[in-house]
């Protein structure tokens, strides 16, 4: 069934972009809804679980058919598998998601009263947040400095729904227990408090130690004595997230076909790594295999969200000429996107943070983090390529 509406999906998309302007031409947009579809059709692609590793296997093949030579970078970890995670109140129970950085409720459960985060001394505190919230300090002292011994955190994205918070600090657990509620659940769940009715929390969890692996290819050029291109994006996420991971990984196949079987000044490198959700795990490990690079590599970022529906591109970059040059291409494909130099949020942070040389191509979803970011209404797939034909030159004449 999955794969019938993927292939449905994919030759709607196809239809739609070759309505579309004459630059995006119909072998790019075949392929791109091809992949997309492909994508679609996998499980959620959370790291180290058997769609993580559909993903991967997937992707190495769409490699291997441009003719390149795949490598799969494996890293251990401990797999945060969840066991319980609910609010129950009155005798009923409402299923959540436990925060993967997070301990687990004291002597597995928390029952007492509640207070609204900041404005009482219950226990339990109760609060909404958005997935942008992880990046924030204030949250983080938040969970740091919490009275409470757990946390009941409503999520609201874009549409209503379960819009997770990715796990900043995965690898070091903090705070209190905090549970994650579908944003359906915001009016029961401050209405319990106003009336002083108490709730139970559960989190419990078990860890697995496994493996997950980064897709990794490396393209030699004429003088490896230059510093290295690395083209980067993640590709594990919370749920199958189509439009979040599906841009990126466009781009980065499409920029891999402009440049295999090519000539190149220089050693170019593409990773595209598992553990993003995890505090970016994956480029950890990626990095950790190549000392100095952090400083020293040019990095090409395709972030979340490239070609969402509806969505809002922007490049960011503290390099004035990577900057330009991504801007430049995406508006000669007709793209409106917005240029920032300030210090990006995700796996080019500590980049940013080392001096480093990059450019991210990130986008704006109202899907995001929500499990119904899906094909065919969460992705622009004419947006897609428009952007991946911007991206592969630019990576082409940096690859030079």
């Amino acid at each position: 069934m999955a794969e019938h509406m993927g292939r449905r999906a994919a030759l709607a998309g196809i239809g739609a972009l070759m309505a579309g302007p004459s630059t995006a031409d119909e072998a790019a947009a075949a392929r791109a809804a091809g992949w997309l579809a492909a994508w679609d059709s996998h499980d959620i692609h959370r790291t180290a679980t058997a769609g993580d590793r559909q993903g991967a296997d997937w992707l190495a093949a769409a490699a291997r058919a441009l003719g390149a030579t795949v490598e799969m970078e494996t890293f251990g970890l401990d797999r945060y598998d969840p066991v319980a995670a609910f609010v129950e109140l009155e005798g009923i129970r409402y299923p959540g998601v436990s925060m993967f950085d997070a301990p687990d409720t004291r002597d597995g459960r928390v029952h007492a009263l509640a207070s609204e985060i900041g404005k009482g001394e219950g226990l339990i505190g109760l609060g909404v947040v958005s997935p942008l919230h992880v990046y924030a300090p204030e949250f983080q002292r938040l969970r740091r400095e919490s009275p409470h011994s757990a946390l009941v955190l409503v999520t609201e994205g874009g549409a209503p729904g379960l819009a997770l918070l990715n796990a900043e600090s995965f690898a070091h657990p903090y705070g209190p227990a905090v549970l994650q509620m579908p944003s359906e659940h915001k009016a029961l769940l401050f209405g319990a408090i106003a009336r002083g009715a108490a709730l139970r929390v559960v989190t419990r969890s078990a860890r697995t130690r496994t493996d997950a692996a980064n897709v990794v290819i490396t393209l030699k050029g004429r003088d490896s004595t230059r510093p290295p291109l690395a083209v980067m994006t993640p590709r594990s996420s919370w749920f199958v997230s189509t439009a979040e991971r599906g841009g990126g990984l466009v781009c980065w196949l499409e920029c891999l076909r402009a440049l295999a079987g090519k000539p190149l000044g220089r050693d170019v490198v593409f990773t595209a790594n598992s553990g993003h959700e995890l505090g970016h795990i994956g480029l950890d490990a990626f990095l950790d295999r190549r000392p100095g690079w952090l400083a020293t590599a040019e990095f090409v970022h395709f972030g979340a969200n490239i070609g969402a529906t509806g969505g809002a591109l922007s490049v960011v970059s503290g390099h004035d000429d990577l900057r330009g040059r991504m801007t430049a291409a995406l508006t000669s494909e007709g793209l409106r996107n917005a240029s920032s130099a300030a210090m990006p949020n995700g796996e080019t942070r500590d980049i940013h943070r080392a001096g480093g040389r990059y450019v991210t191509l990130v986008g704006s979803n109202r899907l995001f983090h929500l499990p119904q970011d899906r094909l065919p209404h969460a992705v622009d797939q004419a947006a897609v390529v428009h952007a991946a034909m911007a991206a592969a030159r630019v990576v082409g004449d940096l690859a030079a």
